[in-house]
């Protein structure tokens, strides 16, 4: 099993196609993150992220429905 978390993407450095990466806010926590397989998105936007990778993009609305159930879920 593995998980995918939410985050949106504040900043993008664009280094070349597999060196694109960006600053990614997961509910307060920013992290550094590659942005290789989501060539498409753009600061703003809401991707998921697996170790490190943001994987693909998902709408605000999807992206708060898991911030919550993940607040839920550790309370």
């Amino acid at each position: 099993m593995c998980l995918g978390v939410p985050g949106k993407i504040l900043a993008i450095e664009d280094h070349g196609p597999l060196r694109r990466t960006g600053r990614v806010d997961f509910s307060g926590i920013v992290k550094q993150v590659n942005l290789a397989y989501v060539p498409e998105a753009a600061v703003g936007d809401y991707v998921i992220v697996h170790v490190g990778f943001a994987i693909s993009r998902v709408d605000e609305e999807e992206a708060v429905k898991v911030f919550l159930i993940l607040k839920k879920w550790m309370n």
